[in-house]
């Protein structure tokens, strides 16, 4: 099978791309977007919270991992690589500014849509803003590992891999984040 064909096919694991993107495959190359990039771009979006930047964000790491493929060990998943290569263009995007509000249509995948009930509407509306203000007010390491184990289903290893820290920090940064999470939500019970 050639290099285009494992690009080509929907069945191609992450490695055949990965290795046919390392021969220059740009295919190849096209898939690992196609398959990665929303939730590159999903997780930039919750971390610096507006598009614009969330799209230069997910950008700066779809270029690092095509400059860097070759060093790419896999010691970890793509996806696990990938998010981390887009948590430290985040981390230095965010360095240079201010805390800024989600989204409030990413908040909105959080929580199912309300039925025609305009009072739930209206009540549904509340709890995501007072999420969002809940999330903003986390620090940094809280908020990345909450997003990555709830909002992208990462495992605790994955999220480890993706932050560089060891699993005890995870969970450590996890089980903060949850408790002021709950703290701050708790009139929402």
């Amino acid at each position: 099978m050639s290099t285009s064909q494992a690009s080509s096919e929907p069945w191609a694991t992450d490695e055949a791309l990965v290795r046919a993107a390392r021969l220059g495959d740009q295919e190849a190359f096209r898939e690992i977007v196609d398959r990665h990039g929303p939730a590159m771009y999903r997780y930039a979006l919750h971390m610096v919270g507006d598009a614009s930047d969330a799209s230069e964000v997910t950008q700066e790491a779809f270029v690092s991992a095509w400059r860097s493929l070759s060093g790419f060990a896999g010691r970890s998943s793509l996806r696990t690589w990938l998010i981390r290569l887009v948590h430290r263009r985040a981390a230095d995007l965010q360095r240079n500014r201010r805390a800024t509000p989600i989204d409030d249509g990413l908040m909105s995948r959080l929580t199912p849509a309300a039925p025609d009930n305009p009072l739930q509407s209206v009540l549904d509306a509340e709890l995501l803003e007072a999420l969002q203000l809940a999330l903003n007010e986390l620090p940094w390491h809280q908020r990345a590992t909450w997003l990555l184990r709830e909002v992208e289903e990462m495992s605790y290893e994955e999220i480890s891999i993706a932050l560089a820290m060891p699993i005890g920090a995870v969970r450590g940064h996890l089980y903060r984040g949850r408790r002021t999470l709950a703290e701050r939500m708790a009139r929402w019970r």
